[in-house]
């Protein structure tokens, strides 16, 4: 057996309020790790799969055809690899069903870590495609708000109709990201087909202003822009009674002087961008808002230009 290789991959801020399956940021404080080794077989395997606590997860699968990260890591090695195959152990650092990329995070580090296992590595623009197999299969559907931060770190454009190719939107100077994470899960794949499938005309319209004023915003640093764009007048609303502290954090938020206030991708978790001055601030009193319902929560101060994915010493 070689030796193995550790690759890190952040959790991820999906739709940041404004970008519904279009825009996503990565988050600095929490992500998953995943080793690599070559093999002698001619495919991927999963050694195992750690959960937050560091022991063996009760019951996401070593399968390696229901596993985010092998599965991505497979479609990846079946184009790359060039002898032999390879073995995976997965180290979730980041929650399930927590709104904050969970998936994404295993698949982009399972790609980035068989990567470094090749003689000559491919650059990291040329793995996307491959991280999305594994969050196609966990999600339902082909979106890269959560993959494409994973991979490349800060805010990200990446709808549909450009894939592969994604956008990197400038970080605007002195804002930074707070985030919590209630005691709560919700399924994606669930919440997706819980959609609506047609919207009016007018929301469709308002929706589309506010994602065009705040990719101008962050275009020319116009903080107070910001501020007025960063609303989701569609998705949030039919999201949020998942959570049942939405309502209490957001006014939190709002009070603390955050520039907006939404879900991270499904939820649970709830995300605020504000002056990097108040984010701290921002972050205790969302999480005492969540505790006040009776939920426990745990949160994150991130800025918005934070890293990606990265192969790891050991």
């Amino acid at each position: 057996m070689s030796e193995w290789i550790a690759a890190f991959a952040p959790a991820s801020i999906g739709n940041v309020a404004v970008g519904f399956d279009m825009l996503g940021l990565a988050l600095e404080g929490a992500g998953d790790r995943v080793y690599a080794r070559r093999t002698d077989n001619d495919r991927v395997t999963v050694l195992e799969v750690r959960g937050l606590d560091g022991e063996l997860h009760p019951y996401l699968s070593t399968n390696a055809e229901s596993n985010t990260a092998s599965i991505a890591a497979q479609a990846f090695w079946s184009d790359h690899g060039d002898e032999g195959g390879v073995e995976l152990k997965v180290h979730k650092g980041v929650p399930l069903q927590s709104g904050m990329g969970s998936s994404a995070a295993s698949a982009v580090a399972a790609v980035v870590a068989a990567n470094g296992v090749l003689g000559s590595p491919l650059p990291l623009d040329e793995l996307l495609p491959y991280a999305l197999e594994g969050e196609k299969y966990a999600s339902g559907g082909l979106h890269a708000d959560n993959v494409a931060p994973s991979l490349f770190g800060g805010l990200v454009l990446c709808p549909q109709v450009l894939l592969p190719q994604v956008v990197h939107l400038p970080a605007p100077n002195g804002v930074s990201a707070a985030l919590i994470h209630p005691d709560l899960q919700v399924n994606t794949a669930h919440a997706r087909r819980g959609l609506a499938r047609s919207y009016a005309t007018k929301a469709w319209l308002e929706q589309q202003g506010l994602l065009a004023g705040f990719i101008a915003a962050c275009h020319s640093g116009d903080v107070d822009l910001i501020k007025k764009t960063l609303r989701d007048v569609i998705i949030e609303p039919q999201r949020k009674e998942n959570v049942p502290c939405f309502d209490v954090v957001k006014a939190a938020a709002e009070r603390g002087g955050a520039l907006g206030c939404s879900l991270s991708g499904s939820g649970p978790s709830i995300f605020a961008l504000c002056r990097t001055a108040d984010a701290r601030n921002i972050a205790s009193a969302m999480e005492q808002a969540c505790r006040s319902q009776g939920i426990g929560c745990e949160s994150w101060v991130s800025s918005m230009d934070a890293p990606g994915a990265r192969i790891e010493a050991i």
